[in-house]
């Protein structure tokens, strides 16, 4: 079998042997829809197969888009791939979300109209080029388990996924995290006009639980830290509040935007070096050039970076209690400060809103103090974090499906996801 001999590697990546043995079954499937696809045994040693993980942020939230930092990790649930080299052309099957397309790798210019993981594709070839790197063609078959559009970078994940199999099919696996994760943002920016930072494609590339400072964006600072929540007795769990029916591309472009506008009132283009006390020198011009929000915005900015710093110690230190604190006073930051919790005009859909309140009726009522949420990722819909006592991970989870009318009748995957940080990054499964 093709997953012979690769028990330890799933071990690392799946983190228990029951969890591994299921993925093992996970990849046999995708090696059959391959075989299927393609023609090529499922045991042939010319494939290879690739694994990239999603994200979770833990703290940093809106940061890095203004050169701050972010405290990061990548998580269990992964978008994994079966490859082959191939001449001139990228030919992809994704099951998961049933597309087919082919891509000549010597037409890298960006086609009007096109989106999506073809277009994320077309960007990372480009962005690759350009910094005279080596590309080549590959047939491939992805199945991801990575949520779809709820903050923990399924988009981040498939482009490291691209980057990965491209370094390691033409380059010997020697690019480094910084250039794939910018190859990831370009294709973003570029092709995809998401605005995206480099937080999302860094810490899915690097693995494990990490520190981002991106004062310098095209070689940001990581730095690892070791440390294990389920040895605390704590699970973090991730609830998917769902989709907003708004086109939330206006709200998310406009926390850097308004960030930066602030920063150029002071001379600055974005916030890093600048400090909350060089604001309030200013506030009078900035609330009438900018706004409020836009002020309440910066000022979140510098409180949430001093956060990520407050956050590392208490971790290195084994102070759980200092980090269930700041957990909670993060949330507060960008519900109150930087206000990426409603939707603006669309009052009668509060999703996340909704889901933090439940949560924090359950802190309150169930563990008082011994647990914290807060908003993950984007905001304005998608997913919120809680860190949970573990002997209540099954009770805020019966609670919280109970709450959004989920049960297993109805042919959908629980709302309720319990996240285990994993400690490779996006790699080659060897």
């Amino acid at each position: 079998m093709k997953l012979t001999g690769k028990e330890d590697i799933l071990l690392k990546l799946y983190g228990t042997a029951e969890e591994a043995k299921k993925q093992a079954e996970r990849y046999e499937k995708l090696l059959a829809e391959y075989t299927k696809r393609y023609g090529t045994p499922a045991d042939s040693s010319s494939i290879r197969l690739f694994s990239s993980p999603g994200r979770t942020e833990i703290c940093g939230n809106h940061t890095d888009h203004n050169l701050g930092k972010v405290l990061a990790a990548s998580i269990h649930l992964d978008c994994i791939g079966a490859v082959e080299p191939a001449d001139g052309t990228i030919t992809v099957h994704d099951i998961t979300y049933n597309e087919d397309f082919s891509i000549d790798i010597t037409d890298t210019s960006r086609k009007a109209g096109e989106t999506g993981s073809a277009a994320l594709i077309r960007g990372m070839l480009q962005a690759l080029k350009e910094k005279g790197l080596k590309t080549g063609g590959f047939k491939a078959c992805f199945q991801s388990d990575v949520i779809a559009a709820a903050g923990v970078s399924s988009s981040a994940s498939f482009e490291m996924m691209i980057g990965t199999i491209i370094n390691h099919l033409y380059n010997d696996g020697k690019l480094p995290v910084s250039v794939l994760a910018s190859a990831g943002q370009y294709a973003e920016n570029k092709y995809w006009d998401k605005g995206s930072g480099l937080l999302d494609q860094t810490a899915c590339a690097t693995g494990g639980m990490v520190t981002i400072d991106f004062a310098d964006p095209v070689n940001p600072a990581v730095k690892k830290l070791n440390f294990d929540f389920a040895a605390q007795g704590y699970t973090m769990m991730i609830v998917n509040t769902g989709k907003s029916h708004a086109d939330l591309s206006a709200e998310y472009s406009s926390i850097p935007n308004e960030m930066k506008s602030v920063a150029a009132v002071l001379g600055q283009k974005t916030l890093r070096g600048l400090t909350f006390k060089d604001v309030c020198a200013k506030l009078p011009l900035i609330r009438e050039k900018c706004g409020d929000r836009a002020a309440l915005r910066a000022f979140h900015f510098f409180e949430e970076n001093d956060r990520v710093e407050e956050q590392a110690k208490a971790l290195e230190n084994n102070d759980f209690a200092t980090f269930l604190k700041i957990i909670t006073e993060s949330g507060n930051s960008s519900w109150k400060w930087l206000q990426n919790i409603c939707v603006p005009n669309h009052e009668e859909e509060q999703p996340v809103a909704v889901c933090l309140a439940l949560t924090e009726h359950f802190i309150k009522t169930r563990v008082p103090g011994k647990a914290a949420c807060r908003i993950h990722g984007g905001g304005f819909a998608g997913v919120i974090q809680a860190f949970i006592p573990s002997e209540c991970e099954s009770e805020y989870r019966a609670y919280m499906e109970k709450a959004l009318g989920w049960s297993p009748a109805a042919g959908t995957k629980s709302p309720v996801y319990s996240m285990k940080i994993r400690p490779l990054g996006s790699v080659e499964v060897k």
